[in-house]
């Protein structure tokens, strides 16, 4: 851990009157819920698109059925 991250760690540890094990389990537990959404949220994105395309694609395949007729 870097030095300056340790110092303030501590500083706000003696404020919080908690462990410093509590605090980075904590910690640790809050980014990995936010790397979990994140991951979620590229991988919707991701099949958003798919999505998108073959809809665009299916629109396509109705519109020249509707200029056949």
């Amino acid at each position: 851990m870097q030095d300056q991250i340790l110092s303030e760690t501590e500083s706000l540890l003696e404020h919080l009157k908690t462990s410093r094990n509590k605090y980075i389990n904590e910690a640790i537990e809050f980014y990995n819920q936010y790397q979990r959404r994140r991951l979620i949220e590229e991988q919707l994105t991701k099949e958003s698109r798919l999505v998108a395309e073959d809809s665009m694609e299916v629109l396509h395949e109705f519109e020249s059925l509707a200029d056949e007729m």
